[in-house]
């Protein structure tokens, strides 16, 4: 098992450090709240599960940071803090996800003392920590169900240990495939301009001994149009209520060619990725990041002239008739999708 995530005994947030993979394996401690938003914007840890998990620890270093002995003042400053935290990144629902969820648990409970707060605070962490490692594992699980004997699966950006608190969503259905004997290859998209599947998916399956084959981004369709594409599997930051799902970007163009090669196009995520709260994968935000991912190569080498225009979204949306299903810990949601994650929202008690 690959530890991304870890609270420490001393109370700090260890990371590792995915700027530096994969030529360091390099872990940082993280004791600031400025420092967790950090490391949430500068990709040290991303993904969106990871994001979420990192953001719960955050709050408890938030917490500790805040001097106010009255309990309604603190709560109040904690607010604040929450907000910095939530506006690191917009696309990863996840985050928003794990800080509103232990402002909302707050909120049901009577403190005499704020290190009662700090204290439940920390417990919420560490539960949202366990429970995202148990979807994954679920999800996993679930995922069988898509794979068939001697697979070659395509996948987008990087979706396994390093993204979560577990063995992944995409490329946890993937690993979980493999332990059963059903994986024949990887193909992962390198994944410009970041190269989160050249530097990170590729050393991830280097890890856990998967058969796999880096490709640039605009090999997909070629390798599709000769017949050596089974299924494709991605992660998702955010999905609609209509099951339109927010990927890294160049998901949707994967997701283009499938469709067009008539190939399986899958989304595995849990329901912490799904945001009930629109309609539509035109109302998920899209973060902007700097020209220069796009200049230069992992942010050293110029590829272009330092002054050249660039967009770079970091993300791109698909749209639900793309998506053959959406893997998640409560099973397998089939097209209608609004239907399907409606019944699997519905079934929550």
């Amino acid at each position: 098992m690959i530890k991304t995530i870890e609270w420490t005994p001393d109370n700090r947030l260890r990371l590792l450090d995915q700027t530096k993979l994969p030529v360091e394996e390099t872990y940082i401690d993280l004791d600031t709240l400025d420092a967790v938003i950090e490391a949430i914007q500068s990709l040290r840890v991303r993904g969106a599960p990871a994001i979420g998990v990192s953001a719960a620890y955050g709050m408890v270093i938030a917490a500790d940071s805040i001097s106010e002995k009255d309990p309604n003042g603190y709560l109040s400053r904690l607010r604040q803090l929450a907000d910095q935290l939530v506006a690191a990144r917009p696309t990863a629902v996840n985050l928003s996800w794990a800080v509103e969820s232990i402002m909302k648990d707050l909120g049901k409970q009577t403190f005499n003392s704020t290190s009662e707060i700090g204290s439940f605070i920390l417990e919420r962490a560490k539960t949202i920590h366990a429970d995202d490692a148990q979807r994954c594992d679920t999800m996993a699980k679930h995922g069988l169900a898509v794979i068939p004997k001697e697979a070659r699966v395509l996948t987008h950006c990087n979706t396994g240990y390093l993204a979560t608190a577990g063995i992944g969503t995409a490329l946890g259905v993937i690993f979980h495939a493999h332990e059963k004997g059903r994986i024949k290859m990887v193909y992962t998209d390198e994944t410009r301009p970041l190269l989160q599947g050249a530097r990170l998916t590729t050393w991830e399956c280097q890890k856990m001994g998967v058969p796999h084959t880096l490709i640039s981004d605009n090999m997909a369709g070629a390798l599709m149009r000769q017949g050596m594409v089974d299924l494709v599997i991605v992660g998702s930051d955010r999905i609609a209520s209509d099951g339109a799902a927010a990927n890294k970007i160049g998901t949707y163009s994967v997701a283009v060619l499938a469709h067009h090669h008539q190939i399986p196009f899958y989304v595995a995520a849990p329901l912490s990725t799904f945001d009930m709260d629109i309609v539509s994968g035109e109302e998920i935000p899209i973060e902007d990041r700097h020209p220069d991912e796009v200049r230069k190569v992992f942010g050293k080498c110029l590829i272009s002239s330092p002054d050249t225009p660039c967009w770079n979204p970091a993300f791109d949306v698909t749209p639900p008739h793309l998506i053959s299903g959406i893997i998640t810990e409560r099973g397998l949601l089939k097209p209608p999708l609004v239907a399907s994650i409606a019944d699997a929202f519905g079934g929550i008690g």
